[in-house]
């Protein structure tokens, strides 16, 4: 396993983050012990979870799985909220159902309307100052939101946000207009989930072929329309990947690796077989002919109706010098 630097963090962490969504959901605690054990076994230092997930289920799981060695990783959750008082809770809620007294890392889960940048990048700094989280950090924001908390948090001497936490792959791309270059420019760490499009990406679902009865499809519309509308693209994956002889998760993780904006890709996994396949991706890399070859399969692009040049600005990750 590589590690990586964490943007401005004095940190490294492993270069696969172990996304713990799905416990509580579709893993037991035994399971689920059983994989971050493993993980950890495997030079995965970096897990990522959540309030959120199971209503806080998942944080249980997470506490009593890493009880004995908690020291050696560096562990994220989100809160879900974005003003002082929910922020100065949450995190209480949360080092209790972890079952430490720190988080390495503290994340806003979602911006919201109205949300007083101030207020929260205050609320923020005090969790840190108070040795509840060693840095903090965002998810799903708009690059000028994230801009607008660090400016603000630079101007009154705060914790400024290290990370942002997004979702990136060959068919949902609109974020490398602005935010990726944005977090390259300024070194944010990047974190990248749902990389492999909920199994689309990995050849969990394949064009002209029955949807398995007890997969996400059955339930998650987006599956079966993004199917439709990338169908062709799929089947190119495939036979890319077949032809070096890896398969479509490799390919897939490997395009979001590839971008020099990414930190590292947060993989999901349910059972230790699906964690020893996710070790294996990390020794494929693409080129940068492969690489714009592999995006020639989707017309996912984010385009300029109007033309011109400023529509590549956006995307361009070298604009400003280091």
């Amino acid at each position: 396993m590589n590690y990586v630097s964490f943007g401005t963090a004095d940190v490294k962490v492993s270069e696969m983050c172990l996304g713990t969504m799905m416990f509580g959901e579709r893993c037991d605690q035994k399971r689920s012990s059983e994989i971050m054990r493993a993980a950890l076994d495997g030079g995965v230092n970096f897990f990522d979870t959540a309030s959120a997930y199971c209503r806080g289920r998942t944080e249980e799981i997470v506490g009593r799985g890493i009880k004995e060695y908690r020291d050696q990783i560096f562990l994220a959750s989100k809160v879900a909220g974005v003003d002082a008082k929910r922020i100065a809770e949450s995190i209480d809620e949360s080092l209790t159902r972890l079952g430490t007294d720190y988080l390495d890392l503290y994340q806003i889960h979602w911006p919201r309307k109205g949300m007083r940048v101030g207020e929260m990048m205050e609320a923020l700094d005090k969790v840190v100052q108070s040795g509840k989280a060693r840095f903090v950090g965002c998810s799903n924001y708009p690059a000028w939101v994230l801009e607008r908390s660090n400016g603000y948090a630079r101007l009154h001497g705060l914790a400024r946000m290290v990370s942002h936490q997004l979702s990136y792959n060959l068919l949902e791309r609109g974020v490398e207009v602005e935010v990726l270059p944005m977090a390259k420019t300024e070194n944010i760490a990047v974190m990248v989930y749902r990389p492999i499009a909920m199994g689309i990406l990995a050849g969990k679902y394949i064009p002209g072929q029955p949807i398995p009865e007890d997969s996400r499809a059955r339930t998650d519309e987006r599956i079966v329309k993004w199917l439709d509308s990338y169908g062709e693209g799929v089947l190119r994956l495939k036979a890319f990947a077949e032809d070096r002889g890896v398969s479509m998760f490799d390919v897939s993780v490997g395009w979001v690796r590839s971008s020099p904006a990414v930190t590292c890709p947060i993989i999901g996994v349910s059972s230790l077989s699906q964690l020893e396949k996710s070790f294996k991706t990390f020794d494929f890399t693409l080129s940068s002919d492969e690489r714009a070859e592999v995006s020639s399969f989707f017309d996912t692009e984010v385009k300029e109706v109007s033309g011109g040049n400023y529509g590549p600005l956006r995307r361009n990750l070298d604009l400003v010098a280091e």
